[in-house]
Protein backbone atom coordinates (compact mmCIF):
# COMPACT_ATOMS: atom_id res chain seq x y z
CA UNK A 1 0.00 0.00 0.00
CA UNK A 2 1.16 3.51 -0.77
CA UNK A 3 2.05 5.49 2.16
CA UNK A 4 3.63 8.74 0.19
CA UNK A 5 1.42 10.84 -2.39
CA UNK A 6 2.31 9.79 -5.77
CA UNK A 7 1.69 12.70 -7.55
CA UNK A 8 4.29 14.71 -5.65
CA UNK A 9 7.08 15.82 -7.79
CA UNK A 10 9.99 18.66 -7.68
CA UNK A 11 10.41 19.86 -11.05
CA UNK A 12 13.72 21.36 -10.61
CA UNK A 13 14.85 17.86 -9.85
CA UNK A 14 13.82 16.70 -13.55
CA UNK A 15 15.06 17.63 -16.96
CA UNK A 16 13.24 19.32 -19.70
CA UNK A 17 11.52 17.06 -22.08
CA UNK A 18 10.71 19.60 -24.87
CA UNK A 19 13.01 17.67 -27.23
CA UNK A 20 11.71 14.37 -25.96
CA UNK A 21 9.22 12.37 -27.60
CA UNK A 22 7.03 10.25 -26.06
CA UNK A 23 4.59 6.94 -26.40
CA UNK A 24 1.85 6.00 -24.01
CA UNK A 25 0.15 2.45 -24.51
CA UNK A 26 -3.04 2.40 -22.39
CA UNK A 27 -5.03 -0.70 -21.35
CA UNK A 28 -8.72 -0.25 -21.87
CA UNK A 29 -9.62 -2.69 -18.73
CA UNK A 30 -11.00 -0.91 -16.42
CA UNK A 31 -10.91 2.80 -18.38
CA UNK A 32 -11.79 4.57 -14.83
CA UNK A 33 -8.98 3.75 -13.85
CA UNK A 34 -6.64 3.41 -16.63
CA UNK A 35 -8.11 7.12 -18.24
CA UNK A 36 -7.18 8.72 -15.11
CA UNK A 37 -3.55 7.32 -15.09
CA UNK A 38 -2.83 8.40 -18.91
CA UNK A 39 -4.04 11.95 -18.23
CA UNK A 40 -1.86 12.07 -15.45
CA UNK A 41 1.14 11.46 -17.51
CA UNK A 42 0.15 13.62 -20.77
CA UNK A 43 -0.63 16.09 -17.73
CA UNK A 44 3.08 15.53 -16.24
CA UNK A 45 4.66 15.14 -19.74
CA UNK A 46 3.43 18.46 -20.14
CA UNK A 47 4.29 20.62 -17.43
CA UNK A 48 8.29 18.95 -17.66
CA UNK A 49 8.43 20.81 -21.35
CA UNK A 50 6.95 18.00 -23.76
CA UNK A 51 4.75 19.16 -26.23
CA UNK A 52 1.26 17.57 -27.47
CA UNK A 53 2.40 16.33 -30.68
CA UNK A 54 5.47 14.75 -28.94
CA UNK A 55 2.78 12.43 -27.29
CA UNK A 56 1.68 9.38 -28.86
CA UNK A 57 -1.15 7.35 -27.34
CA UNK A 58 -2.29 4.16 -28.58
CA UNK A 59 -4.88 1.73 -26.87
CA UNK A 60 -5.11 -2.36 -26.14
CA UNK A 61 -7.54 -4.36 -25.17
CA UNK A 62 -6.02 -5.54 -21.75
CA UNK A 63 -3.13 -5.20 -19.55
CA UNK A 64 -1.72 -8.54 -20.94
CA UNK A 65 -1.64 -7.12 -24.40
CA UNK A 66 0.49 -3.96 -23.42
CA UNK A 67 4.00 -5.61 -24.07
CA UNK A 68 2.90 -6.41 -27.56
CA UNK A 69 1.54 -2.81 -27.91
CA UNK A 70 4.77 -1.49 -26.65
CA UNK A 71 6.45 -3.58 -29.11
CA UNK A 72 4.56 -2.20 -32.29
CA UNK A 73 5.02 1.30 -31.05
CA UNK A 74 8.98 0.37 -30.81
CA UNK A 75 8.84 -0.42 -33.83
CA UNK A 76 6.54 2.17 -35.66
CA UNK A 77 7.51 5.55 -34.08
CA UNK A 78 10.83 7.22 -33.12
CA UNK A 79 10.67 7.45 -29.18
CA UNK A 80 12.47 8.36 -26.42
CA UNK A 81 10.41 6.84 -23.79
CA UNK A 82 6.68 4.59 -23.39
CA UNK A 83 4.65 4.55 -20.45
CA UNK A 84 3.02 1.39 -20.30
CA UNK A 85 -0.76 1.83 -18.17
CA UNK A 86 -2.76 -0.83 -17.09
CA UNK A 87 -4.29 -1.92 -13.77
CA UNK A 88 -5.11 -5.60 -12.81
CA UNK A 89 -7.24 -6.21 -9.57
CA UNK A 90 -7.45 -9.42 -7.44
CA UNK A 91 -10.03 -11.64 -8.17
CA UNK A 92 -10.90 -15.42 -7.07
CA UNK A 93 -8.37 -16.89 -9.78
CA UNK A 94 -5.13 -17.23 -10.52
CA UNK A 95 -5.75 -15.21 -13.78
CA UNK A 96 -4.53 -12.07 -11.79
CA UNK A 97 -0.92 -13.64 -10.97
CA UNK A 98 -0.52 -15.07 -14.42
CA UNK A 99 -1.21 -11.51 -16.11
CA UNK A 100 0.86 -9.77 -13.72
CA UNK A 101 3.62 -12.04 -14.42
CA UNK A 102 3.33 -11.63 -18.08
CA UNK A 103 2.91 -8.48 -18.25
CA UNK A 104 6.10 -7.74 -16.04
CA UNK A 105 8.46 -10.26 -17.86
CA UNK A 106 7.58 -9.22 -20.76
CA UNK A 107 8.33 -5.04 -19.90
CA UNK A 108 11.53 -5.98 -18.59
CA UNK A 109 12.40 -8.19 -21.63
CA UNK A 110 11.51 -5.02 -23.50
CA UNK A 111 13.38 -2.78 -21.68
CA UNK A 112 16.66 -5.82 -22.24
CA UNK A 113 15.91 -5.56 -26.14
CA UNK A 114 15.23 -2.25 -26.96
CA UNK A 115 16.60 1.16 -26.66
CA UNK A 116 13.82 2.62 -25.74
CA UNK A 117 13.09 2.61 -22.11
CA UNK A 118 9.48 1.42 -21.42
CA UNK A 119 8.09 2.43 -17.52
CA UNK A 120 5.82 0.56 -15.70
CA UNK A 121 2.74 1.66 -15.09
CA UNK A 122 0.66 -1.06 -14.00
CA UNK A 123 -1.25 -1.32 -11.34
CA UNK A 124 -1.71 -4.47 -9.60
CA UNK A 125 -4.34 -3.93 -6.58
CA UNK A 126 -6.16 -6.25 -4.23
CA UNK A 127 -9.30 -4.26 -4.54
CA UNK A 128 -10.88 -1.89 -7.09
CA UNK A 129 -11.07 0.96 -4.01
CA UNK A 130 -7.14 0.55 -3.61
CA UNK A 131 -6.77 1.26 -7.57
CA UNK A 132 -9.39 4.19 -7.14
CA UNK A 133 -6.64 5.60 -4.74
CA UNK A 134 -3.44 5.61 -6.82
CA UNK A 135 -5.20 7.18 -10.03
CA UNK A 136 -6.07 10.42 -8.95
CA UNK A 137 -7.54 9.56 -5.04
CA UNK A 138 -6.04 9.93 -1.64
CA UNK A 139 -2.60 8.21 -2.80
CA UNK A 140 -2.55 10.54 -5.85
CA UNK A 141 -1.93 9.40 -9.47
CA UNK A 142 0.84 6.79 -10.24
CA UNK A 143 0.63 8.35 -13.97
CA UNK A 144 1.78 11.31 -12.81
CA UNK A 145 4.97 9.36 -10.90
CA UNK A 146 5.63 6.95 -14.31
CA UNK A 147 5.63 10.37 -16.44
CA UNK A 148 8.35 11.58 -14.15
CA UNK A 149 10.26 8.61 -14.73
CA UNK A 150 10.46 8.42 -18.43
CA UNK A 151 10.92 11.65 -18.53
CA UNK A 152 14.30 11.04 -16.74
CA UNK A 153 14.71 7.97 -18.15
CA UNK A 154 14.32 9.54 -21.66
CA UNK A 155 17.62 11.70 -20.66
CA UNK A 156 19.65 8.86 -19.54
CA UNK A 157 18.42 7.47 -23.25
CA UNK A 158 19.46 10.47 -24.73
CA UNK A 159 22.80 11.33 -22.25
CA UNK A 160 25.60 11.85 -25.26
CA UNK A 161 22.62 14.30 -26.89
CA UNK A 162 21.64 16.16 -23.63
CA UNK A 163 25.27 16.01 -21.76
CA UNK A 164 27.81 14.54 -20.30
CA UNK A 165 25.51 13.82 -17.09
CA UNK A 166 22.13 13.77 -16.86
CA UNK A 167 22.25 15.45 -13.00
CA UNK A 168 19.18 14.81 -11.68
Amino acid sequence: MATTNLSVYDKATIPNAKSFRFGIVVSEWNPEITKNLHQGAIDTLIDCGATKENIISWDVPGSFELVYGCKKMIQAEQLDAIIAIGNVIQGETKHFDFVCEGVTQGIVDLNIKYDVPVVFCVLTDNTKQQSLERSGGKHGNKGIECAVAAVKMAALKNIDRTSDSIGF
